[in-house]
């Protein structure tokens, strides 16, 4: 695909376009239902640049720890900041952050943790679709159908058929945002929300992984990502599990 798309005397970068884009939706989103909710719309806007912050950190900080094997043969690698984001670094650096700002400012984590987590859905599908536009996260070799070919990627191999992973990721994505909203309609739980969201994101990591053709890092059979998705799943299921607990630790 282009990642640079002229019109006229402009020229779009899609993969931060995308990235924009998502963000934005995911702080709409947020502003949005937090209104309806009766939440702190300034507390809102200040997880949001935590998490932008200490997303960017943690995707950097992971990406470095993945590349340790490639960093010692070339350190010039640790301030290349052109590409090496991974984004299971960014949701942990990013839910830290927030964590440690909620904490700051005395407001219930479980609240906004519940609030964002379908944004962060939202954004992470269009985040995957600057994935395409760019070529990196793509998928394996195939003579399917839907096998996608890339032309002109300075990441993906080109004039090959690949497995479109980056679109099913974002569509993936979408499709976790919706399934998120209806369930946060339903009223559960306080932290439940967030627990669904790590078990439907963990699993789908999980699997996508084994189409996927980039380095990613590993450990044994499994990637690096699958690994952690392995922990993100359990800490869901965890948190589904004390969700009333700690609800009734709120209303004491």
């Amino acid at each position: 695909m282009f990642n640079d798309i002229k019109i006229g005397p402009v020229t779009f970068h899609m993969y931060g376009l995308m990235i924009a884009i998502g963000f934005l939706a995911a702080l709409l989103l947020c502003l949005y239902r937090g209104k309806k909710k009766n939440l702190s719309e300034d507390i809102i806007y200040g997880i949001f640049f935590c998490a932008i912050f200490g997303g960017m950190a943690g995707s950097r900080i992971l990406y470095y720890i993945v590349e340790i094997p490639h960093i010692i043969e070339d350190p010039s690698i640790l301030w290349n900041f052109k590409n090496g984001y991974v984004v299971y670094g960014g949701i942990i650096g990013g839910v830290l952050t927030s964590l440690i700002y909620c904490k700051i400012k005395k407001q219930r984590f479980l609240s906004y943790f519940d609030l964002v987590m379908p944004a962060l859905s939202l954004a992470q599908g269009f985040g995957r679709l600057g994935c395409f536009f760019a070529g990196c996260c793509y998928g394996r070799e195939t003579d399917a159908w839907y096998g996608i070919t890339f032309h002109n990627s300075v990441f993906a191999p080109n004039d090959v058929k690949l497995i479109p992973t980056q679109l099913i990721s974002s569509a993936g994505n979408f499709l976790f945002c919706a399934l998120l909203l209806i369930y946060a309609r339903r009223e559960p739980k306080e932290g439940r929300v967030a627990a669904v969201y790590l078990l439907l994101y963990g699993i789908g990591r999980f699997l996508i992984e084994f189409l996927r053709n980039d380095y990613r890092g590993s450990i044994g059979v499994l990637s690096t990502s699958q690994l952690i998705s392995i922990g993100v799943v359990t800490l869901g299921v965890v948190l589904f599990m004390v969700a009333p607990k700690l609800e009734k630790k709120k209303a004491a």
